[in-house]
């Protein structure tokens, strides 16, 4: 079994900040979202991970490595255009060989992992080989969970066997509120389908037409519901939802200097390096290493990266990239802030400032 983690779209919905970085690089409780679905993929048991890269490929090597970290083998694999998840495969197929293997969106959470996942798949195998039953090992297995918005997403429809009746990609009328989530399990007959397959109107190889093409070709294909916590960090919105999920596991955890003038409250991590000074922090948040706060206060629901500067000012339920500097604003409060921005303002008002900042932006807050 091997794993292929895609990483090589633009994020456009998160621009201005994916023009400077890859989505997938940006932090969850101060750890990139990727590295959460390369730590549950080497917990379920693969260690040959295969890692689709486009434009930023050199700064996911950098943050991802060579998986030796993990006890996996990471190879990159580069996709020159963003054409679809089913074009991934393609670009991929030489590396994948003839093994069966796992996709996994790499801006994807789950609380969960994917352990349980992994356990139905080779149990059912191991059965169905063991006894010699006519039924067929699935060929796919996705994971499905329920959305208030399914046309947002892949959605599926289940039969009463448990088996996927039919896919669609992001439906203008859904038969179904089970989006898939993200997280793939193929044997090399998608190949076939993949090769099969033709551009979408969107422009893209779907991967959903990809496994409806599986279905309609009699392939089993079954769906498991996810269980725990699930968010495609594809929007601000929904990055900083994940984060609040995050977060909330946060034990507390104190490294670094906090003057007798200061407060700590909760379940914060504050790391070596950190010095909070006549300030107040309130958890579920992190601090990082070598950040200064002084005459401010932050959380809860807050991130801070290593290296911020925060003076004079209030941040809550907030994503702060490496080096950002805040000066006498806020509350800052929902905003999502680019490695190296500068925020400053008059001082710290009765309405929160919700901000989005790409990497190096600077604004100066009105009075």
């Amino acid at each position: 079994m091997k794993a292929l983690v895609l990483a090589g779209g633009t994020g456009s919905r998160l621009r201005p900040l994916t023009h400077t970085m890859a989505k997938q690089l940006i932090p969850l409780a101060n750890k990139s979202v990727i590295l959460y679905g390369i730590e549950a993929i080497v917990a379920a048991g693969i260690r040959e991970i295969g890692v689709v890269v486009g434009g930023a490929a050199r700064e996911l090597r950098d943050v991802i490595g060579d998986g030796s970290r993990f006890g996996a083998r990471v190879t990159y694999l580069v996709q020159e255009e963003p054409l679809g998840l089913a074009h991934a495969v393609r670009v991929a197929r030489g590396w994948l060989g003839e093994d069966d293997f796992l996709m996994y969106l790499g801006d994807n959470y789950l609380s969960s992992g994917i352990a349980d996942l992994m356990a139905q798949y080779r149990a059912e195998r191991q059965v169905r080989r063991g006894t010699g039953s006519p039924l067929r090992p699935a060929d796919a297995w996705i994971l499905l969970a329920k959305v208030a918005d399914p046309t947002r997403f892949g959605i599926a429809e289940l039969a009463g066997n448990g088996t996927v009746a039919r896919m669609e990609e992001k439906p203008a009328a859904p038969s179904s509120d089970l989006a898939v989530v993200g997280v793939y399990l193929f044997t090399p007959a998608v190949h076939e389908a993949v090769a099969a397959i033709e551009v979408s109107a969107r422009g893209e190889l779907e991967i959903t037409d990809a496994v409806q093409r599986l279905i309609d070709s009699g392939r089993t294909v079954r769906g498991s519901l996810v269980t725990g916590y699930w968010k495609d960090t594809g929007k601000v919105d929904d990055l900083l939802e994940a984060n609040n999920a995050v977060l909330e596991d946060v034990e507390r955890s104190v490294h670094g200097d906090v003057d007798e003038d200061s407060e700590v409250i909760g379940r914060v991590r504050i790391a070596k390096g950190a010095s909070i000074v006549r300030s107040r922090v309130v958890g579920p948040a992190v601090i990082g290493a070598d950040v200064h706060v002084r005459d401010s206060v932050i959380g809860p629901f807050t991130s801070v990266a290593d290296g911020c500067r925060i003076t004079g000012s209030a941040v809550r339920s907030s994503i702060l990239l490496d080096g950002v500097r805040i000066d006498g604003a806020g509350p800052v409060e929902g905003s999502l802030l680019g490695r190296h921005a500068c925020v400053s303002g008059p001082g710290p008002g009765p309405r929160p400032q919700r901000l989005v900042l790409g990497d190096h932006s600077s604004i100066l807050l009105a009075g």
